[in-house]
């Protein structure tokens, strides 16, 4: 089954992944250190940058994929992927920032608002809401095996 949402998130989360990694190599390749930050604000800040987006989009990508998969509309799954997209280019360019940047608040926010929503999303489906399933709830049993 082909994901079209999902996939195309996905490639613009792959362009988003190599820009942050891309701004940190002319760094490196002008005589900057070549592993770790050296001590450079601009450089930890774009390392963070980079480390920062590898942290939250796999989360994304795997809960719209499982999502769409589960038959979530596609209109919502495109606007949670384009604000997801949108937050994480604003927080890169927030992270450039030598002082507190609107951007990089922002895309945080924003980011953490569309991992709610795609969690909560994600647990309504497995509880069978909004898929003309009867709800079956799975009860866990903490009990001690008898035997």
């Amino acid at each position: 089954m082909i994901l079209p949402v999902t996939l195309t998130i996905a490639a613009a989360a792959a362009v988003i992944n190599l820009w942050l990694a891309f701004r940190i190599v002319p760094r490196r390749i002008k005589g900057g250190p070549l592993t770790g930050d050296g001590g450079e604000p601009r450089m930890m800040a774009r390392m963070r940058a980079h480390a920062n987006f590898v942290e939250y989009a796999p989360f994304v990508l795997i809960l719209m994929a499982l999502i769409e998969l589960a038959g979530g509309r596609a209109t919502w799954l495109w606007i949670v992927g384009v604000v997801f997209v949108v937050a994480r280019v604003l927080h890169g360019f927030g992270m450039d920032a030598t002082k507190p940047n609107p951007l990089r608040a922002a895309g945080a926010l924003v980011t953490w608002l569309v991992l709610a929503v795609l969690a909560g999303w994600a647990l309504v489906i497995a509880q069978g809401g909004g898929t003309g399933r009867p709800t079956r709830i799975i009860p866990f049993d903490f009990t001690e095996p008898r035997g």
